[in-house]
């Protein structure tokens, strides 16, 4: 049977802000993202019957359509029917490396992955456009993990414009293997305690993301000032995740407490994340959180920076 292998990097947020409600209830939001290299494998193989079979050796990962690369494939069927009659359904195994529930995207990339792989097994010839387009159907951060790399993301998250690749720049995760936090519970707490600053008109939401766009943090990439980068991290979700979860408050004080560019919540957590100008000060961050924090359920990560989202081994 004919087969892809594919690898789905996680991502990052550099920024994340809130700022206001959508007319479908969303938020409006406009985040800078990043891939790096931490990352899911994903093999999908064709079936001789009309099934979806989803192989995962992670316990906490459903194998039903619960799971975001099931309703990838799904949707896939839907939109191409023609082709699924002639090639069938697939076999998807996916071999873990992002933590479950971690900010991460990592279902959202395993999607993601799902997407380009039917592409290439039912040979349909999707621009990347066009998969981002049916990402967005599934979640807000498929269209991101498609692309990858550095980008400015707006709308509810789907609706990516590129900024210059960044090089040379690492990163330490940290993240509680126990511990989640539920996305639309963070959110809701945000809208609940600080809608009165929402831009209440489109003029409003678009001076806020304008301000972004031309902004400190997108002055950094473009001249890839890791310095000036580590120092203009910002995320709303911040202000309500750590005073409600305080083991993500102190994992985030310990990283605060040693040398390296800048330290930061991604998403709506619960992972924590620290920037490094080099290999060598990622791991002394590393050994120095570790030493620090000997708790087994603490699960810390070093990796760094790359410019691609989704692709084929």
């Amino acid at each position: 049977m004919k087969s892809y292998t594919l690898i789905a990097p996680a991502k990052i947020n550099l920024h994340l802000e809130i700022l206001g409600i959508r007319p479908d209830n969303y938020h409006e939001l406009v985040m800078v993202m990043q891939t790096v290299d931490l990352a899911d494998r994903v093999k999908i193989e064709s079936l001789s019957t009309d099934d979806i079979i989803l192989h995962c050796g992670h316990p906490q990962v459903p194998l039903d359509r619960t799971n975001l690369a099931y309703r990838a494939a799904e949707l896939m069927q839907q939109e191409f029917p023609t082709a699924f009659r002639e090639y069938g359904g697939v076999e998807i195994t996916m071999h873990k490396q992002i933590p479950i529930a971690a900010g991460l995207a990592g279902g959202s990339g395993n999607a993601a992955a799902v997407l380009v792989g039917i592409d290439l097994l039912w040979e349909l010839g999707l621009t990347q456009s066009d998969l981002q387009q049916l990402g967005a159907t599934l979640g807000s951060d498929v269209p991101f993990c498609i692309s990858g790399g550095t980008a400015i993301a707006t709308g509810r998250g789907e609706v990516i414009s590129p900024l210059p690749s960044l090089e040379g720049i690492h990163v330490v995760l940290g993240k509680y293997q126990s511990l989640e936090v539920s996305t639309p519970w963070a959110y809701a707490a945000y809208r609940r305690e600080f809608e009165y600053e929402y831009a209440l008109d489109p003029d409003g939401l678009a001076a806020r993301s304008h301000r972004v766009h031309s902004g400190d943090l997108v002055r950094a990439i473009a001249t890839q000032d890791a310095v000036k980068i580590g120092q203009r991290l910002y995320n709303d979700l911040e202000k309500v995740v750590l005073p409600a979860y305080p083991l993500v408050s102190q994992l985030r004080a310990e990283f605060q407490r040693h040398p390296h560019l800048g330290t930061m919540m991604s998403g709506s957590g619960p992972t924590v994340f620290g920037l490094a100008s080099s290999q060598s000060q990622a791991e002394n961050l590393y050994h120095q959180v570790r030493a620090a924090i000997p708790d087994p359920d603490l699960e810390l990560f070093v990796t760094q920076f790359n410019d691609r989202g989704v692709r084929v081994v």
